[in-house]
Formats: structure tokens, C-alpha cells, sequence
């Protein structure tokens, strides 16, 4: 088991909350798909009108990276993103309590062969996906096809980090805090695919800028390093919901001579793929998250409410 932060007094009073919260959202496993979509966007359309904060992080971010829309465009746009990012907590339940069966008959794969020929390299596969707001059902169903490990963010929540933690690791191999680069290391070094995602902004340290949606954004090297130390090979996985709540997985053909040795360009061409499974299904991507918040020198913050 990865290393990871330890827990005390977690039914305390002040976690009760909590666990009605995480109570609530084991039920809805048991509501049609068509329910669960409606109740999401009923929540999500909630969160827009009463979360302030979140929701102008979200209109910042789709300004920026879709100013070739109109402004109803945008809104309506920013809406939808908060509709489908409650819509992702409660299909986390469906990624955590629902039966491999289920989730087959509402799952269509494509591209699986690239994974295989990655695998058959025997040198460990980086699998790359994004923040979308079917990450945790994606995984998921990704382990349908594959086994692999996966690299988290411990939460300040010491009973949703348990909670997360011990869900992940009944269907993944290991589960491993992003801090853990000898533990990432150990797992491509004998031939394990490990995912992760390498969209956020962790800062300037071991970042460079590269242009995400045309915009500069702090976006982490990591990625170029892993590959070169094992000499593994790249891959991304996009997955996305449809009209119809049916789900889509794609494994994307391994990178081509990639790293190189411009770490802007390496950050670049990794940013462009992420680009690539935004745009197929936009307003499921979280955008709720400060993706621009480190600047570069002399730019002002992207994220300041006026008063």
C-alpha cells in the first residue's frame, strides 16, 4: 500500500456531515441512469446559483480558453460544466459500489490494442488522462481492459481520503500519493501501467509555461521525466459520457519520439492531447479547477472576485 497521510478521530462530530453525505451517494447506485443524470443536473444547476467562488473560476477559465464564443454562449456554457461536475460525484458512486457488469453493458471501448502493444514493451506504461468529470468512473472502467496503478491527491478531508483510498484500491493495483516519484518509479520499472493526470497547476517549482487553449499555463515536467528515466512509453486515456449516459474509453496510440529534450515542447505536446479530449466533450472537464493560477512574471492573477 502507498504511503499516505494518518487519520484520527474521523467519526468525529465534526466529520458527521460527512458521512451523511457519503450515505446519500451510496443510494443513488441504485437509481436508472436516467434519474441519476436528471438529479445531477438539478444539483449542478444549485451549485451554479450558490456557489460564487466556484462558479467564477469557471466563467474565468472558459473566457480564456473560448473567446471565439458569444457571452450567452459562455454562461450557458459555465452552467452545463457545474451540471456535469455534480453529475461526476455521483457517478464516483457507480465507480466505487456498482458490479463489473453494470458498468459493461453501458461502456463502449476503442483503441485497447494500443494499450496492449504498449504493455508488450515490458517497460511500463505511463497512461495519461485529465481532470474530467468522469475521472473517477473512468478508471474504472478503464480496469475493465487493463490492471494498473494510478497516483492521487490526498484530501484535506481525512474521512473522504479513507474513503477514496480504500475504493480505489479494491480495483487498482496500487494507489499512490503524487509525492511518491520512487514509488511511481518501482511500478514502470516492472512493467505496470500507471496512470495519471498531469493538467493541474502545482506551481512554478518543476513546471514550465505552455500554452493550454492558447492561454500560457504552469504545466509540470514530470511527465518528460518519468519517460526518460524507464524509457516508457506514452499513452493517453480519454473517457466521456453521451447523450445517452452510455460511456466512451479511448486509448490513444502511443506518443511518438517523445520526450525530446525542449521541455516547453514536451509540456506543449502533452497539453495539445489534452486539448484534443476536451474538445469532444467540453463542458465535461473541470473547469472548476484554477488551472491558470501561477502566472508568468509580470501577468496579474486570472482568479480575483471583484467586490
Amino acid at each position: 500500500m502507498s504511503r499516505r497521510r494518518k487519520h484520527h478521530s474521523i467519526v468525529h462530530p465534526v466529520y458527521w456531515p460527512t458521512w451523511a453525505g457519503i450515505g446519500l451517494l451510496r443510494l443513488t447506485v441504485f437509481l436508472p441512469q436516467s434519474l441519476r443524470l436528471a438529479l445531477g443536473r438539478t444539483l449542478g444547476t444549485l451549485i451554479h446559483r450558490l456557489a460564487k467562488a466556484r462558479r467564477h473560476i469557471t466563467e474565468v477559465n472558459i473566457d480564456h480558453c473560448f473567446p471565439g464564443l458569444d457571452r450567452p454562449a459562455r454562461q450557458a456554457m459555465v452552467k452545463e460544466t457545474l451540471q456535469e461536475n455534480a453529475i461526476g460525484l455521483l457517478e464516483t458512486a457507480m465507480a466505487w459500489w456498482s458490479s463489473d457488469e453494470t458498468l459493461r453493458r453501458i461502456t463502449h471501448f476503442t483503441g485497447v490494442e494500443h494499450l496492449e502493444a504498449a504493455k508488450a514493451e515490458g517497460r511500463g506504461v505511463l497512461m495519461l488522462g485529465a481532470h474530467f468529470t468522469t475521472l473517477d468512473i473512468g478508471g474504472r472502467l478503464a480496469r475493465l481492459c487493463s490492471d494498473f496503478d494510478v497516483i492521487y491527491r490526498a484530501s484535506k478531508n481525512p474521512v473522504m481520503d479513507r474513503l477514496i483510498c480504500r475504493n480505489r484500491e479494491k480495483f487498482f493495483g496500487h494507489v499512490i500519493e503524487r509525492s511518491d516519484i520512487r514509488q511511481i518509479l518501482r511500478c514502470l520499472k516492472s512493467g505496470r501501467i500507471v496512470w495519471y493526470a498531469p493538467d493541474q497547476d502545482y506551481g512554478r517549482k518543476h513546471s514550465v509555461f505552455a500554452p493550454f487553449f492558447g492561454v500560457p499555463a504552469a504545466s509540470i515536467t514530470a511527465t518528460a521525466r518519468l519517460a526518460r528515466m524507464n524509457r516508457s512509453p506514452v499513452l493517453f486515456i480519454r473517457h466521456c459520457r453521451d447523450a445517452n449516459g452510455h460511456y466512451h474509453v479511448d486509448f490513444s496510440p502511443v506518443l511518438a519520439d517523445y520526450p525530446g529534450d525542449d521541455e516547453v515542447e514536451n509540456a506543449t505536446r502533452i497539453n495539445r492531447e489534452i486539448e484534443r479530449g476536451v474538445l469532444r466533450c467540453p463542458t465535461q472537464y473541470m473547469w472548476v479547477h484554477r488551472r491558470f493560477k501561477t502566472r508568468p512574471e509580470g501577468e496579474p492573477p486570472f482568479y480575483q472576485m471583484k467586490p
